[in-house]
């Protein structure tokens, strides 16, 4: 923690640095070269992805110097700790000396993720001989619905080190009590799927719609009725958020449109769900066009998967967040978040747990605060320092067992 405290203002410009010049999706060029700026000098074997990778992601490893303890049969064991780097397509509407003026904000605080992951690879790098094992850094783009740690993984970073991960963490930072950890085990944040519906009948002229099959008061039912049929088809237990937020129709005030289509997004927390959705989605969309004389297509397609935690990784990461910065720093989550995020894809693959972080400023009640993703959140970056040293901490933790 005193490391880390040394740390926090170098954290705090290059957290500033890149809130000013945000880049979003996979190609971040300025992003890239900022972290390997911030690694350098570090003795890491950092990797920027295949010729041709379809992303600007990093990937450093960090070889601990000691040896394993008990002669693992498994050989050096891994650690991967991550920080997604991309940010969103808002406009910035805070008043801040650092604001990003260039159409794109870091509106989900992944600035601070990254500037965290440089911190604790820079407390793990000057503990290089402490540690009986691997450690790798994925700074990734792409979170915000490009995928990027699925192509990460297809790209070969679960590899990196030469031994899959025994252990993966990441830290996402939200409003709430400044300083504050939380997550819990099993699942911790929803899968993300998207529905389209086309309902397709035949236009004509907005004076004769009995001449007509107008597909507009088809799909207003449909709309409705999803609305409903989630409250009614599913296990209040086993919930499901379908949010219809896109509709289109015609362009001419005077014309009935031959096609109307709308699109949502659906949060599931089961498989059950989503394979009970594929089946539900058609039978209403569809009854409903037939009764209007219309047809309807239906498109339903999985995003991300459910964000589960390992249940021993969650409980760790609560035992060293508390052992290392206090106790209840960190606390168990009641229930899981309905958003969604694709560090699920890395703990489909290794044990593992994802952890928020209160980051709220102080005046700013995090009851009532802007929530990630608005043009006014505001992130308090004095928590860099003990995002770092938890980071880190965990890693040290899993590489002190093995």
């Amino acid at each position: 923690m005193a490391d880390a405290a040394r740390l926090l203002p170098d954290l705090v410009s290059l957290r500033r640095t890149l809130h000013a010049a945000p880049e979003v999706g996979l190609q971040l060029p300025r992003t890239q070269a900022t972290v390997l700026e911030a690694l350098a000098g570090l003795g890491l074997e950092v990797s920027t992805g295949p010729v041709g990778s379809a992303t600007t992601g990093v990937v450093a490893v960090l070889r601990g110097g000691a040896a394993p303890s008990g002669g693992s049969a498994t050989g050096r064991p891994t650690v991967l700790l991550r920080g997604d780097m991309d940010a969103l397509p808002v406009v910035e509407t805070n008043d801040l000396p650092y604001a990003s003026t260039n159409g794109a904000m870091h509106a989900c605080g992944h600035d601070l993720h990254v500037a965290g992951l440089v911190g604790a690879a820079r407390l793990l790098a000057a503990r290089r001989d402490e540690i009986a094992g691997d450690v790798v850094l994925m700074f990734q783009p792409g979170e915000e619905g490009f995928g990027g740690a699925k192509i990460m993984i297809d790209e070969g970073v679960l590899a990196a080190s030469g031994a899959l991960p025994v252990a993966a963490y990441g830290v996402h930072v939200a409003p709430g009590p400044r300083g504050v950890f939380s997550t819990r085990p099993g699942p911790l944040m929803a899968g993300s799927n998207q529905l389209h519906i086309t309902v397709n009948g035949a236009g004509g002229h907005g004076s004769r719609p009995y001449v007509a099959l107008d597909p507009v008061p088809a799909l207003a039912e449909v709309v409705t009725a999803l609305h409903t049929m989630v409250t009614r088809r599913f296990d209040v237990h086993d919930p499901v958020v379908l949010s219809v937020t896109q509709l289109s129709a015609g362009e001419a005030l005077n014309v009935i449109p031959p096609s109307a289509t709308l699109g949502a997004t659906v949060r599931t927390l089961s498989a059950a769900s989503v394979e009970k959705l594929r089946v539900e989605t058609v039978r209403v969309a569809q009854g409903i066009a037939a009764a209007h004389g219309c047809t309807a297509e239906v498109s339903f397609e999985v995003q991300y998967p459910v964000t589960v935690n390992d249940a021993g990784a969650a409980a760790t990461a609560l035992e060293v967040v508390d052992g290392l910065l206090g106790e209840g720093r960190g606390t168990e989550m009641p229930v899981p978040l309905m958003g969604s995020e694709d560090f699920s894809f890395v703990l489909e693959r290794v044990p593992g747990a994802f952890l928020f972080l209160g980051a709220s400023p102080d005046g700013v009640d995090p009851a009532t605060a802007a929530w990630n993703h608005s043009p006014l959140v505001l992130f308090d970056d004095a928590v860099l320092g003990d995002q770092a040293a938890a980071l880190a901490a965990m890693a040290l933790h899993h590489l002190a067992a093995s």
